[in-house]
């Protein structure tokens, strides 16, 4: 990436829908839209990867229409290819898989890019940047989680800001195109290091959707720490 690429790079925010009121869960949507969101991120968990369950695609699927903004979904589920298709038909543009969810992440892959969608590996915080060394090629996305999936609402683990930066160097050494997507405990405390660090799109839910009273102002907010902090 060049010096005038970096000065221009833009911050991605995608809201987790995780903490919105389910039973109005569109107009949390129209909302989230209206306050200048870059994208929706939806987590689905199967109480087996992760020790939660959430939603699963026929939700998403009823909610497309809600939005124009891209949707981009986190599995976080075991075995996440027997459901691909199913989350590409209920509108997702983006799908983000575990590397340590999948026992042929190559081949997982390969079978998302051939819907014609994006594709993504997240991390888990104790799982080595060596584990997606050798599918860079096939990636769109590369997320950092900067928590223990499963809950909403926790506390950044510091340790990750070194793995972000290595992810930066691993992006820029195999293929420049991925985006750095981080995912846990971002919030006004926090979103300027992850910056500064090398992330271009921020999941953030609780600590955005706190600021119910006006949640414009909150989204400015977080879009003008992100932009005020790249290197």
């Amino acid at each position: 990436m060049t010096e005038s690429q970096r000065a221009e790079r833009v911050i991605e925010l995608a809201p987790s829908v995780l903490p919105c009121d389910f039973g109005r869960l569109g107009e949390e949507l129209q909302a989230l839209e209206e306050a200048g969101v870059d994208r929706i991120h939806w987590d689905v968990m199967d109480g087996v990867f992760v020790p939660n369950i959430t939603i699963g695609a026929p939700v998403i699927a009823s909610c497309r229409r809600y939005s124009t903004l891209p949707y981009e979904v986190h599995l976080m589920i075991v075995d996440p290819e027997r459901y691909i298709s199913e989350f590409v038909e209920a509108g997702c543009e983006l799908i983000t898989v575990h590397a340590e969810a999948t026992r042929h992440l190559h081949r997982t892959l390969g079978l998302i890019k051939s819907f014609g969608v994006r594709a993504g590996v997240a991390l888990n915080p104790a799982t080595p940047l060596t584990d997606v060394e050798y599918v860079m090629d096939q990636l769109d996305v590369l997320m950092i989680m900067s928590v223990n999936p499963g809950f909403g609402g926790q506390h950044y683990i510091g340790a990750m800001d070194a793995k972000i930066l290595a992810a930066v160097a691993l992006r820029e050494a195999t293929n420049p195109e991925v985006k750095i997507e981080v995912d846990g405990g971002v919030s006004e405390e926090t979103i300027q290091e992850c910056v500064m660090n090398g992330a271009e799109v921020l999941v953030s839910g609780s600590a955005l959707l706190a600021h119910r009273g006006d949640l414009a102002s909150a989204v400015e907010n977080f879009h003008q720490l992100a932009r005020d902090a790249r290197p």
